[in-house]
């Protein structure tokens, strides 16, 4: 059975409005003084605009490891982006994050629509509680018209004897750009130094994607360089939004591991760039896209 026939089809519209009290977006806030401003509502050869961003949240926590949902809020308002997918996002997993639902929060505050797609969902600490939940998430502005979470090969980290096996986590939305289908992923790969587990995970990458053929978007923390090997397949239908500064860690960054990665024969890249800032370990991508209809 292939990995896209074993994902799991939640019907995250009905979850949003039962239980994240989701919004719609409000129009575009301001453009923050620290990045490059957005391009407008048109481009070169008709394309549509899109910006987008990823962001590794620490659960909550910023470079000083303090817990701060508020500071992160300002952080990811400021990018004023229309579709955001976060990593390390937990939904009642435990103390570190007060046992707070953070996609849901977070998109009650941006006034945008949420997709969760849980790496891991454990048994409640007490009977009749919520699930403890950790993964992965896409905020946004247009409206989600569908949503998969997608299996690929991971080694668990809860576990104590872990196997490489398929597992939840791999996210995808579809939204609708003036009427346009973008397929939109989110991604948290492998972090340990072996890349063998990075190595599956990116063939399944490719796999489920391949199935789709309107205009594709991934975005995550990949945990690898952009010349790492085990990339490398990646770069085959996919252009990496090259932001010219690494992401990692948001305090005197040393290297780029968090990605914004666009199909090539649909989606074009105006600019992208790496907002400063200490509200997580990670700091954020942020890519203006253009849209090609066929």
């Amino acid at each position: 059975m292939s990995l896209r026939r074993r994902s799991s089809r939640v019907p995250q519209l009905l979850l949003a409005a039962s239980l994240l009290g989701v919004l719609l977006a409000p129009p575009a806030a301001a453009t923050s003084a620290h990045h490059p401003p957005s391009g407008g509502t048109g481009g070169a050869g008709g394309g549509l605009p899109l910006r987008v961003a990823t962001y590794n949240i620490h659960a909550g926590a910023g470079m000083d490891g303090v817990f701060d949902l508020d500071r992160q809020t300002a952080e990811l308002r400021s990018l004023n982006a229309d579709v955001i997918g976060l990593q390390e996002v937990d939904r009642h997993w435990g103390s570190r994050s007060e046992w707070r639902d953070l996609a849901g929060e977070l998109a009650r505050r941006l006034r945008m629509y949420v997709s969760f797609a849980p790496i891991y969902s454990l048994d409640p600490a007490e009977p009749g509680g919520p699930r403890a939940e950790y993964g992965v998430a896409v905020l946004s502005r247009h409206r989600i018209v569908s949503a998969e979470n997608h299996e690929i090969t991971r080694l668990s980290t809860q576990d104590p004897n872990p196997v490489p096996a398929p597992a939840p986590g791999f996210g995808e939305v579809v939204v609708r750009v003036r009427g346009l289908p973008v397929h939109v992923y989110v991604t948290h790969l492998d972090y340990r130094p072996d890349p063998a587990v990075r190595v599956a995970q990116v063939a399944d990458t490719r796999r489920i994607m391949a199935e789709d053929r309107d205009p594709k978007i991934l975005l995550g923390d990949l945990n690898a360089e952009p010349a790492a090997p085990e990339l490398a397949p990646l770069w085959r239908e996919l252009t990496d939004a090259d932001p010219g500064a690494p992401t990692f860690p948001a305090q005197d960054p040393v290297k780029r591991i968090d990605f914004v990665a666009v199909s090539k024969d649909r989606t074009g890249v105006r600019r992208a760039w790496v907002p400063e800032s200490l509200a997580s370990d990670h700091r954020a991508v942020v890519a203006d896209l253009l849209l090609r209809r066929r």
